[in-house]
């Protein structure tokens, strides 16, 4: 099959053919259908989040599953599946929770099988990993069966793709994490694939206002179409221009990008019992500068949210679901097709801050 392999920080993602193995007990090959291209592929291209070569990139995925490994149940030969990055043990404190999306044993975090092995390799033998184990960069990829949710089969790959990651986790940062209730204000700080899902997230709950915030115009613009009631241009200016739609302050607020002076900003538009939510991911190391006794003393809450607080298994088919009811119009967000050699192209659209999701159609 052909990839996009990782092979170096700074460095554009090489076409590469690669071999695939069988899958094993409790794993299944899917025939990749789309593939997202999602700004935590670029903080590894940028070396922002370290990880050694070679790897197959993409962890948005929407395939056909072609061949099932034993003692999988539930998932089976010509299934359409939206693929989970974050396979679960089911075993362990978190899972029996029910909180499956900080699992303590998954091995996805390795870029690897639960046994600690690669199922793609070179022509010389040498090992492929795949990013968070499912590596949608590439036309195939065999996968844990846990991490492979069927859904309906008329939802468009396109769409399944992209509720593999950006999908899930805006909307389940709002409804599952920050557990939104109608009625309540909220502002989104940055409106890429990740923001606009959050608005999308908050038309659904009934929230209102919905204030966007972002710099560029057209995200802003897109973001209203989804469901934002306010189009704030970020910059100096825009603490004042919240403050001129919500007096009190939100209740809500979510931070999309992943940027220390972001985060820090959202705390400071936070009134007395306002609650952030860390939807974006940073770069490794940062840090943010917070008064305790200000946040203690007002009653603030700050929330980590990493994949929506979701359940796949149960999230997944019931996004689908929206969208085909035309609930959740996630297609909207889609600014950009490409096939996988436009991959590079698309991570420059990325850093240039153009378009919201680029999506790999295979």
């Amino acid at each position: 099959m052909q990839a996009a392999v990782f092979t170096g920080a700074n460095r554009p993602l090489e076409l590469e053919t690669l071999e695939v193995d069988e899958p094993r007990a409790g794993e299944v090959r899917v025939r990749m259908l789309a593939s997202g291209i999602c700004h935590s592929d670029l903080h590894v291209v940028e070396g922002e989040w370290p990880e050694d070569p070679p790897i197959v990139l993409g962890h948005e995925g929407f395939g056909e599953v072609e061949a099932v490994g034993d003692a999988v149940a539930g998932v089976a030969a010509g299934d359409r599946v939206v693929l989970s990055w974050y396979a679960p043990c089911g075993m362990c404190d978190r899972c029996l929770e029910g909180r499956p999306w900080i699992c303590q044993r998954s091995s996805s975090d390795d870029h690897l099988m639960s046994d600690g092995t690669a199922r793609l390799r070179r022509s010389g033998g040498e090992a492929v990993r795949s990013y968070l184990g499912v590596g949608s960069f590439g036309e195939r990829a065999v996968v844990a069966a846990a991490a492979a949710v069927p859904v309906p089969p008329e939802l468009p790959a396109e769409v399944g793709a992209l509720i593999g990651c950006g999908v899930t986790t805006g909307v389940g940062a709002v409804v599952n994490t920050a557990r939104v209730e109608p009625g309540s204000s909220a502002v989104v700080i940055g409106c890429g694939g990740v923001g606009l899902s959050v608005v999308l997230g908050l038309a659904l709950a009934g929230a209102d206002p919905i204030i966007a915030v972002d710099l560029h115009d057209e995200k802003l613009d897109m973001a209203r179409d989804l469901g934002a009631t306010h189009a704030v241009r970020g910059g100096e200016g825009a603490g004042a221009d919240v403050a001129a739609i919500i007096p009190g302050g939100p209740d809500h607020v979510f931070e999309a990008i992943g940027l220390v002076p972001t985060i820090e900003w959202g705390l400071s538009i936070m009134p007395k019992g306002g609650t952030l939510t860390l939807v974006g991911m940073t770069p490794s190391g940062q840090h943010v500068r917070i008064d305790p006794l200000d946040f203690s003393s007002a009653g603030k809450t700050l929330l980590g949210c990493t994949y929506g607080s979701s359940r796949p298994g149960a999230d997944f088919p019931r996004l689908a679901r929206l969208h085909l009811a035309g609930r959740l119009p996630i297609d909207r967000m889609i600014t950009g097709r490409t096939g996988l050699d436009g991959v590079n192209d698309a991570f420059d659209l990325m850093r240039r801050g153009e378009g919201a999701r680029t999506v790999i159609v295979y």
